[in-house]
């Protein structure tokens, strides 16, 4: 099925022993859609069809600038840089 975000792969996958359906997504391109955008668009729609969203994971491994996209757009960061990282300044 098409569709969607471009540089984005994901698909529903029930785990009936928890009793719960998963959104398993894979991000391409994290640059040109973002990690944030999806999740948000995630729990729009399952709040438009009155489904909670329990959490989220990362698994694998994840590219450092994806997270601190994330972090500047939930916190509202302004005037960030990577140099306020302190494992980037190791």
């Amino acid at each position: 099925m098409n569709g969607g975000f471009r540089f984005c792969k994901a698909m529903g996958v029930e785990l009936e022993e928890r009793g719960i359906v998963e959104v398993s997504i894979n991000l391409t391109d994290y640059s040109n859609t973002s990690i944030y955008r999806v999740y948000e668009t995630v729990k729009m729609e399952c709040k438009r069809y009155g489904v909670n969203v329990l959490g989220s994971e990362i698994v694998g491994l994840v590219p450092m600038q994806a997270l601190i996209d994330c972090s500047e757009y939930y916190l509202g960061l302004e005037n960030f840089s990577i140099d306020q990282v302190l494992e980037a300044r190791l």
